[in-house]
């Protein structure tokens, strides 16, 4: 990979699945030393794009490069520069989980005493010292995340694929792993994560890339994509369902958007530009209406915003997405 050659390079790249197209021209580029948050509803395309990205699948057209080799011509050399965890843990269950991280660093023609350190390592930052000689088949969900984490690991990988890597990881170990892909960036390396948790994006990624029906729809920052949304928001809770309606139209003159209505919530989002005056109006067209308020506040846009106004779609709950468009 040249000095300044992009870490992972997409360009164009199409993917169909019989007559389905999971990839219609997708455009990607992380820097070295960074992380890329890509997010998008289900079905949009991510998990197509890590498997392009890793050597998995084939594009059907356009061109990959991942640290300066291609996909399709250099399969080889990219393989053995990547790491990858994908949705649903892949280690050998009859193996325990030191022999697990031991057998892929010897595969990867780690001397074997290098192998064991790494893998006593590993397996003390993921939490799982005290069950490392047991079989992996008797590893809770977790346990076997956390391995299946751990073994992306174990050859220092230049460039990691994590593909919703925290599906199924309690707080804790999720933000075990959140350390974690912060110390690979440091040492270097170059993280592509997809994520169905807002949050872990805003949280983590230095770009973040929005793609729906296999293309991007929209990249930059979190603080950028949350200024494509446009101004603050406010949020109207009231104490019953029956509210809701005039909430709506207390706030339609005041806002600069569609309304949002969460009936579970008994709650209304609106985009608004904030002005001197604008609660009191508020509070004033809301009394008028004999609708009394238990909370209303007003915020910046979060990446939930940015992302229900560019999908039109909600997040899905994590570990939802499988075989996308397949």
């Amino acid at each position: 990979m040249g000095a300044h050659s992009p870490a992972i390079l997409a360009r164009g790249v199409v993917k169909r699945f019989g007559t389905t197209q999971a990839l219609a021209g997708l455009d990607l580029t992380a820097e070295p030393g960074t992380i890329l948050g890509v997010l998008g509803p289900n079905g949009a395309g991510k998990t197509t794009a890590v498997r392009i990205l890793t050597t998995l699948l084939r594009p059907d057209a356009g061109h990959a490069q991942v640290a300066g080799f291609d996909v399709v011509r250099q399969p080889d050399q990219v393989r053995s520069r990547i790491g990858l965890a994908g949705q649903y843990a892949t280690v050998d269950e009859l193996l325990s989980g030191r022999e697990n991280l031991v057998m892929i660093g010897r595969l990867f023609h780690l001397p074997r005493n290098e192998a064991r350190r790494r893998a006593d390592a590993l397996l003390e930052r993921f939490g799982l010292t005290d069950v490392a000689d047991r079989p992996v088949k008797t590893y809770s969900g977790g346990m076997r995340r956390r391995l299946d984490l751990a073994a992306s690991l174990v050859t220092e990988p230049q460039v990691l694929f994590l593909d919703e890597p925290t599906t199924g990881l309690d707080p804790r170990s999720r933000l075990t792993l959140w350390e974690v892909i912060r110390e690979q960036t440091a040492r270097g390396a170059t993280v592509l994560l997809t994520t169905q948790y807002l949050d872990e994006a805003d949280q983590l990624a230095d770009t973040i890339v929005v793609i729906d029906h296999g293309r991007v729809i929209a990249s930059g920052t979190a603080d950028e994509l949350k200024d494509q949304v446009g101004g603050d928001r406010l949020d109207v809770t009231v104490a019953a369902e029956s509210d809701l309606d005039g909430v709506v139209r207390a706030l339609e003159r005041h806002a600069t958007g569609p309304a949002r209505v969460d009936v579970a919530q008994r709650q209304v989002s609106v985009p608004i530009r904030n002005a001197p005056g604008l609660l009191a109006a508020v509070v004033r067209d809301l009394d008028a209406r004999n609708v009394r308020p238990l909370d209303f506040r007003l915020r910046r846009p979060t990446l939930d915003d940015v992302f229900l106004a560019l999908t039109s779609a909600p997040a899905e709950p994590a570990g939802g997405e499988c075989e996308e468009a397949a």
